[in-house]
């Protein structure tokens, strides 16, 4: 696995940074790294078939939770935050029901317990996405990383050379898993058990959200017990905002204070 890392103050509690679909590690959570390096130690690593992610026959959400929990173990860390933006909210979820062992709270962003697909919705976009999945042509780059490879990578500042990090990191991604991860998250349901979440949790509104309406957002976190919402004024790209990161800290800090 590729992991970003920001040490974090001595004894620090971990918190899991998950990204979006068609995001990375970095881009997902490049604005978030220093504020949240200041309080807590945290790994940001690349999903599935996304950037430098690892490459598999099939994209299952389940598997990027089962991922999760290997490198928390791997590298030996207490319970941690799970934070899952968008696609990552499915994977914070499945990591507490797989493995609430390793899990001492949840801070969800921009994201849903389902995508309110119906049946015919969801024969509708298996379709397109197998069509696309079948039929898409890329060179994919074997990438030879170490299974323990650990970076701390804040993207340039200037910004002619963020445009070209960002671009770099786009190519990266495998276009069959991109396919196969827009499918899983489309057919995804937990609506019937996030009522179980027992373990602190904050729900992070992107208040002029298209892609996951606020009302859904706000949902989830009426059925998860004793949820916080924090609201962030912006869309589904707000991660990439430097107004992003107050609301995404005060929700950290507040799942991390009640988990302690």
């Amino acid at each position: 696995m590729f992991v970003r890392e920001v040490a974090g103050p001595p004894g620090a509690p971990t918190i899991v940074l998950l990204h979006g679909w068609m995001a990375s590690g970095g881009l997902n959570w490049f604005q978030t790294f220093e504020s949240l390096g200041r309080e807590f130690h945290v790994l940001a690593p690349d999903l599935r078939g996304h950037a430098r992610g690892l490459r598999a026959h099939r994209f299952h959400l389940e598997d990027c939770a089962d991922d999760v929990a290997a490198l928390c173990r791997a590298l030996g860390t207490n319970p941690v935050l799970a934070v899952g933006y968008s696609m990552g909210g499915p994977v914070a979820q499945l990591l507490w029901q797989r493995h609430p062992d390793l899990v001492s709270g949840l801070v969800l962003c921009a994201t849903s317990d389902s995508f309110a697909f119906g049946l015919t919705e969801r024969r509708a976009v298996q379709h397109v996405l197998g069509a696309l999945t079948s039929g898409a042509r890329v060179a994919e780059t074997a990438l030879q990383i170490p299974s323990r490879a650990l970076r701390s990578v804040i993207p340039p500042r200037r910004p002619a050379d963020f445009v070209q990090w960002a671009t770099a990191e786009l190519t990266r991604h495998s276009v069959r898993m991109l396919a196969e991860a827009a499918l899983s998250v489309a057919m995804y349901r937990a609506d019937e058990w996030m009522s179980d979440v027992d373990v602190p949790t904050a729900v992070v509104v992107t208040t002029r959200d298209r892609s996951v309406p606020p009302a859904m957002q706000l949902r989830m976190a009426e059925s998860i017990r004793h949820s916080t919402v924090h609201l962030v004024d912006g869309g589904h790209a707000v991660c990439v905002r430097g107004r992003f990161v107050q609301p995404l800290l005060d929700a950290c800090s507040a799942v991390a204070t009640r988990a302690v």
